[in-house]
């Protein structure tokens, strides 16, 4: 078997949530491109059925799963049964859904519930639904890949950044709890955590961070691609419950996932 033959996916079937926009589309796309059948899971229509035109144009299956509530767990279990009946199997989940919006910048004694609720159901409880629906899909066909989307705030907390860091904290303790649990079961996992993505009509107004990055700029978003097929593909099979970072050298920088360097107080 060539080196390349290991990055083949043909025949298999991939699960993205957030799979109409931004980093989940590149994935799909990359995923499509290694010959990857895709199940695309999203809340909106239109860009669940636009990824999956683009999709099908490269030859591959497609199912959209659009108006799916990943933080609902009854909506999750049912997605997860019409993509195994329709496709036939599932062996890749990406559980890219999440974001941050929730309550950042506030205090904690000014919080409510209701932004504690949904920072971390949107970042942490759904990539749990998600894993819980398809694990025993995957142990009774005898393994499978689960990769959750984390973020450089998984590491580091931030100043009035509560939900996101701790949710994002917990998908990096996920991903080493299905890991470790699971081995024997032949499903690995892993985490991939992003840096400063901006999205194509949003570049622009963030492109400005890339001067605190080493790199000199922010990342574009196919190039979350390449590194979804590679640990989805055959040829990470001995790497599970790791998180590779894809930030530019931030992280290992001393930067924040916002670009501010830490400076102790003298």
């Amino acid at each position: 078997m060539g080196i390349l033959d290991r990055f083949d996916m043909h025949g298999q079937v991939a699960i993205i949530t957030g799979a109409g926009t931004g980093l989940g589309k590149e994935m799909a796309l990359s995923l499509a491109d290694a010959g990857c059948d895709i199940v695309g899971v999203g809340r909106r229509r239109e860009p669940i059925e636009e990824v999956g035109g683009l999709i099908r144009a490269k030859g591959r299956r497609y199912l959209g799963c659009h108006g799916t509530d990943v933080t609902n767990s009854a909506q999750v279990n049912a997605m997860v049964a019409a993509a195994v009946k329709e496709m036939g199997h599932v062996d890749v989940l990406i559980n890219n859904a999440g974001g941050g919006p929730a309550g950042r910048g506030k205090t904690l004694p000014e919080l409510t519930d209701e932004d504690w609720r949904e920072g971390m159901d949107s970042n942490i409880t759904s990539a749990f639904f998600c894993s819980r629906a398809i694990v025993p899909h995957m142990l009774e066909r005898g393994g499978g890949r689960i990769i959750n989307v984390t973020s450089g705030w998984g590491f580091r907390g931030g100043r009035n950044n509560f939900m996101y860091s701790i949710a994002k904290g917990g998908v990096v303790q996920l991903t080493k709890a299905l890991a470790i649990t699971y081995a024997q079961g032949n499903i690995r996992t892993a985490c991939i955590a992003p840096g400063t993505f901006p999205p194509a009509d949003n570049m622009e107004r963030v492109a400005a961070r890339g001067a605190t990055q080493p790199s000199g700029r922010v990342g574009f978003p196919p190039e979350m691609g390449p590194l979804a097929v590679f640990l989805a593909s055959p040829a990470a099979d001995y790497l599970s419950g790791e998180t590779v970072l894809i930030d530019g050298g931030a992280i290992a920088s001393g930067l924040t996932p916002a670009g501010v360097v830490p400076r102790a107080e003298g």
